[in-house]
């Protein structure tokens, strides 16, 4: 039985009473997470990837973006960094903000930030670099590796803003991702989940040595964490 930290609410050290230890099959995992008492909002399910590489290490960074099956069950507000001339069709596709200069003056003088995902036209990099003070330390900034910075901008805003997730490893090696809501059927979970795992197998950097997943694992928002067997 899992160990209930005392901090912890009524609610989750009752949910703690039906967690386990021993990693379980993706389709046990979902159901146990489904198990656990409901809350009064739909929670995000959640993989939670503890990873053998060096995050010190620049050639074993894990960063990337995928559009799951399903999606996330959420939308997010884009802002699109674009020449001018390209803002109406970024706004089109969803760009809750578009444009070029001005909009990095309205980053750097407003501390506007009230964002989900920011994407780029590589011409647009050379006046963005400046805003990565800003942007950096809220996981914001645009990435050529997270399929942020594109000339198709149009189309990075319509994939973004219907759900598509970004990843990337924090200082501890682990890559936390949300994979779905608990209202998806099992069916959907299950495809989401594979595909993240299948798409974090495959970004293993060639200079990773030994276990490359230590651990990973399933939970909802408010949930005690699954493991998971992951080959």
């Amino acid at each position: 039985m899992a160990k209930v930290v005392e901090w912890r609410s009524k609610r989750y050290k009752e949910a703690a009473k039906k967690a386990v230890e021993a990693p379980v099959a993706v389709d046990k995992a979902i159901d146990i997470v489904k198990s656990f008492n409901p809350t009064k909002f739909d929670q995000s399910v959640e993989l939670i990837f503890s990873l053998g590489i060096d995050a010190k290490q620049a050639d074993q960074m894990i960063r990337g973006s995928l559009s799951l099956p399903h999606g996330v069950g959420k939308t997010k507000r884009v802002v699109a960094f674009c020449p001018d001339r390209l803002a109406p069709v970024a706004t089109a596709a969803g760009a809750i903000r578009a444009g070029g200069q001005e909009l990095v003056a309205a980053i750097e003088k407003e501390n506007f930030t009230d964002f989900d995902v920011a994407v780029a036209t590589p011409d647009m990099m050379r006046f963005v670099g400046r805003l990565g003070k800003v942007l950096g330390p809220k996981g914001l900034m645009p990435s050529p590796k997270a399929g942020t910075v594109t000339p198709d901008v149009a189309a990075a805003v319509r994939e973004y803003a219907a759900g598509k997730i970004e990843y990337r490893n924090d200082s501890g090696g682990n890559v936390h991702t949300v994979v779905g809501k608990v209202s998806f059927d099992n069916a959907k979970l299950t495809e989401n989940i594979n595909a993240m795992i299948s798409q974090i197998r495959r970004a293993k950097p060639q200079t990773s040595k030994g276990q490359y997943f230590k651990k990973v694992v399933l939970k909802a928002t408010m949930t005690p964490a699954v493991p998971l067997v992951v080959a």
